[in-house]
């Protein structure tokens, strides 16, 4: 991979590039639609490329290799050829599923045994085993196995874990090492920043990781329930130390707001399941805030969605008419309400990128973050 910096915004840390892998141009800052088991939920790949047009999707590494299990995914090709998605896909180390698997796993210093939500089978993740995974899965960007702590976390666990994260840090690159490239085209990996909300270790975890001196790195372990103030605290002390010439990218993160303070301090990539979870419970993201599209106050408003004329599908469909079908638990509700969160959540980074371009970043994101904090 490739990474090159074209801008940094004067006023703030915000910065546009782009990336080059063997699956094509990711011009950052960017969000990427999560695809956890080879599907981006309620959208076609059709509607991904021509409505949505994300660079990079996401996919989960826990979940390929519970269903269809990686056996399947190497008859198949590797993941692109089985969802017939021919642009970048990045596959998290499923770290974040262990953290939220707190009843089923147990962590020990060889990884992490665990059973499966599908069926209950015992299976075990090392970071050796995670690193073949992802060869076989064959996404173009893929992560070290990790621990994702919980919040709030007591100092002296948030300490033993991030040391055994940079533990199977070296694991996983020793075997990385060891493990071919499976289908023809190249992998970049990221190793993950992790302690908690406790500055010392953030920054001892920072400094460890860009002294990794890997192609990108990423930053882990928040938007677990911290306060927003943590989130931001965190991601500016370590954005300070993680090197400039790489991309850098917040798991998991957020709402639009999140995004736009996030690419202020500095971060290049975002991952969140809200723009598709939030849609298919008829909450819709907009440039002038947030609309629970099942409320009757919508009943007979037949304008926009968004009162900028935005639209993402291609048909501009009215409030009144979305309402009717969640109303009606039609699934074409569900499917356009998708469609316009991701499309609006691509269009937010990509203005972002605009503007750093343009030199004018900090203006329009204090305009738009005090748009989008309202309910409407």
């Amino acid at each position: 991979m490739k990474f090159t910096l074209h801008q940094t915004d004067d006023h703030s840390k915000a910065r546009a590039g782009t990336m080059v892998t063997d699956h094509g141009i990711i011009e950052t800052p960017i969000f990427m639609p999560v695809g956890t088991v080879a599907t981006v939920k309620s959208v076609h790949q059709r509607e991904l490329k021509d409505d949505i047009n994300p660079d990079v999707i996401l996919g989960n590494t826990y979940h390929l290799f519970l269903r269809p299990k990686t056996e399947i995914l190497k008859k198949a090709g590797g993941l692109h050829k089985f969802m017939g998605w021919d642009r970048n896909i990045l596959t998290d180390s499923g770290g974040y599923q262990v953290y939220s698997l707190s009843n089923n796993r147990k962590i020990k210093e060889e990884g992490v045994k665990f059973k499966s939500h599908i069926d209950g089978s015992t299976h075990m993740f090392t970071p050796e085993r995670v690193m073949e995974i992802q060869r076989t899965i064959g996404a173009d960007i893929i992560m070290a196995f990790d621990e994702c702590t919980p919040y709030p976390c007591d100092y002296k666990y948030a300490q033993r874990s991030m040391h055994m994260t940079h533990r199977w840090l070296e694991r996983c690159i020793t075997h990385l090492e060891k493990t071919p490239f499976e289908y023809g085209y190249s992998q970049t990996f990221f190793p993950i920043v992790q302690g908690s909300t406790y500055k010392d270790l953030r920054k001892q975890s920072a400094e460890y990781i860009a002294g990794v001196g890997a192609e990108g790195n990423a930053i882990g372990g928040l938007s677990v329930g911290e306060p927003a103030e943590e989130l931001y605290a965190m991601t500016e002390l370590v954005c300070a130390i993680l090197p400039e010439d790489k991309p850098r990218y917040l798991m998991g993160v957020g709402t639009p707001i999140n995004i736009l303070e996030n690419i202020a301090l500095g971060v290049d990539m975002f991952d969140c399941v809200m723009p598709t979870r939030n849609a298919r419970n008829g909450m819709l993201f907009t440039a002038h805030g947030t609309i629970n599209i099942k409320n009757k106050k919508w009943e007979d408003d037949f304008s926009p969605v968004d009162e900028m004329g935005l639209t993402f599908v291609d048909t501009e469909y009215s409030k009144a008419y979305l309402r009717h079908l969640f109303a009606a638990n039609e699934y074409l509700g569900k499917q356009i309400a998708t469609i316009h969160n991701l499309g609006f959540y691509l269009w937010l980074v990509r203005e972002a990128r605009k503007h750093i371009l343009a030199g004018d970043f900090s203006q329009w994101k204090t305009i738009m973050v005090k748009q989008m904090d309202k309910r409407l």
